[in-house]
C-alpha cells in the first residue's frame, strides 16, 4: 500500500511500520501482518536530479588482492547504483582526488583486518542525487557537497549527510581541501609550533600538500624552503610565496641547505622519507621539529617502508633537544570541521591558492572518466605533477531545460 505524504512545498517520505491496527471498512477484519506504507513521491522528488534520470547501474572501483601496485590490486566493477539509507546521501560524483595513500589502501597496511573485495578513493565532490528523510532536514537534491570517506572511486557514492560538506560549486579546488589542505593546515596547527620568524622546510612542496604547508607556513609569518623536480615547480613555489625553492634535480638538497642555513631549520613538513629524511634530521635547528605525514618513496616497495638509517636517531635528537611528530589525519577528526572551514573562508577572500591537476599535460591526455584513476595514479607516482592530482569522473549535468 502507498501513500503519498506532502509536507509544506516538498515531498516527504515515511516509511511507516505497523502503528495503529486499522480496520477494514469492507469488512472489519483487522490485517494480520504489519503493512509498511512507502511515499513513492520519495523517489520522484528526493531521486531524480533537475529531471535527470539516474543509471541502474555504474562503475567503480574494487580492491580484489592486496598489493601496493594499484593497477593489480584494483579493478572496474559494473554494479547497482545503491539507495541511500535514513541519515545518508547519494553523491553523484564530478570530481574524485587521488592520494599517495591509495597505494597503502590497496596493499591494506591501514587495517589489517579488512579482507578484499572493498571500495577505493578516499574523496569526492559532486551533486546530491538521492537522499534519506532524516538526511533531508539539512540538505536536498540538488545541493553540492564534498566527502572524505572511502569509496570515491566510483560513479555514485552513498555518503553519509553528517560526513558531508557543502561547497559553494562543484569545483576541484574545493576538492583539494579535504586531505591534502587538511593535512598541512591541521598538522602545522597542532603540531608545528609555528613562531613568526621561524625557517620551516616543505619536502615535496609542489605537490597537493606541500602547496598548502608553503602557504599556512609563510602566514604563519615564517621563512619558506621548497624543495621540487623543476624549474616550472621551483617558479610555481615562488608564486606561493616560497622564499628559496630548491629544484634538487639541479642543487645539491644538502650542501645547499648547510650553505645557506647553518643553524638549521626549525620545522620540517616531510613527505617522501627514506635518505630524504635522514637529510631533514640533519638539518633541524635547536629545538626544532619534525613532521612526518608519509613517506612516499618507500609506497611502491613490498614492505611500503623507504630504508632509514636512524641508529644515531637517539643522539641527534638529544643533542639539539629536538623532535619528530608524526601526523595521520584521522587522528584529528576533531580539528576537521574548523581546518575546512578556516580554509574555505581563505578561498573567498583570494588568500589560498589550490592548484589542481587534471592531466591537462599527461601523455595521454586530460583524466576524464573512472578509468582515467589509473593514470592519474602513475603520473603521481611518476613526479609529474604539480598540485593536487584530480581526476573528472562525469562531466556536469545537462538541463533539459530550453531555456
Amino acid at each position: 500500500m502507498f501513500r503519498l505524504v506532502r509536507s509544506g512545498r516538498r515531498s516527504a517520505v515515511s516509511a511507516i511500520g505497523g502503528g495503529r491496527r486499522s480496520t477494514d471498512a469492507l469488512s472489519g477484519v483487522h490485517p494480520v501482518a504489519r503493512r509498511f506504507i512507502i511515499d513513492m513521491s520519495y523517489s520522484a522528488h528526493f531521486m531524480d536530479f533537475k529531471g535527470s534520470s539516474i543509471a541502474s547501474s555504474m562503475k567503480k572501483l574494487v580492491v580484489n588482492k592486496l598489493s601496493p601496485n594499484f593497477r593489480d590490486a584494483v579493478s572496474m566493477q559494473t554494479v547497482a547504483v545503491p539507495t541511500p539509507g535514513d541519515a545518508d546521501l547519494l553523491v553523484r560524483n564530478r570530481f574524485v582526488g587521488i592520494n599517495a595513500s591509495d597505494i597503502n589502501y590497496s596493499a591494506g597496511r591501514y587495517d589489517p583486518s579488512v579482507k578484499p573485495p572493498f571500495d577505493a578513493g578516499f574523496e569526492g565532490i559532486g551533486e546530491v542525487v538521492g537522499l534519506g528523510l532524516s538526511a533531508s532536514s539539512r540538505y536536498t537534491v540538488g545541493d553540492t557537497v564534498a566527502y572524505f570517506g572511502s569509496g570515491a572511486f566510483a560513479e555514485y557514492t552513498v555518503v553519509p549527510a553528517k560526513e558531508s560538506v557543502p561547497v559553494p560549486a562543484v569545483k576541484p579546488e574545493f576538492l583539494t581541501l579535504l586531505v591534502s589542505g587538511a593535512t598541512a593546515y591541521i598538522a602545522l596547527k597542532r603540531l608545528g609550533d609555528l613562531a613568526k620568524g621561524e625557517t620551516v622546510l616543505v619536502t615535496a612542496a609542489a605537490g597537493g600538500t606541500g602547496q598548502f604547508a608553503v602557504q599556512f607556513a609563510k602566514q604563519a609569518g615564517c621563512h619558506v624552503i621548497g624543495t621540487c623536480s623543476s624549474n616550472e615547480k621551483a617558479g610555481f613555489l615562488k608564486s606561493i610565496g616560497c622564499d628559496r625553492p630548491i629544484n634538487y634535480t639541479s642543487e645539491d638538497l644538502a650542501k645547499t641547505l648547510r650553505k645557506e642555513y647553518p643553524q638549521g631549520v626549525d620545522v620540517v613538513y616531510e613527505s617522501v622519507g627514506g635518505s630524504v629524511l635522514e637529510l631533514a634530521v640533519n638539518c633541524l635547528a635547536q629545538k626544532g621539529r619534525l613532521i612526518v605525514i608519509g613517506f612516499i618513496s618507500g609506497y611502491q616497495t613490498a614492505s611500503g617502508i623507504p630504508p632509514f638509517r636512524g641508529g644515531t636517531l637517539p643522539v641527534k635528537l638529544l643533542q639539539k633537544s629536538a623532535s619528530i611528530r608524526g601526523f595521520f589525519l584521522p587522528h584529528f577528526l576533531s580539528d576537521y570541521r574548523e581546518a575546512l572551514g578556516s580554509m574555505m573562508q581563505m578561498i573567498a577572500k583570494g588568500k589560498l591558492v589550490c592548484e589542481v591537476d587534471c592531466g591537462d599535460l599527461a601523455q595521454e591526455g586530460k583524466f576524464v572518466g573512472l578509468e582515467s584513476v589509473f593514470r592519474a595514479v602513475d603520473y603521481m607516482y611518476a613526479g609529474k605533477n604539480l598540485g593536487k592530482v584530480v581526476v573528472e569522473v562525469t562531466p556536469p549535468p545537462v538541463s533539459n531545460s530550453k531555456l
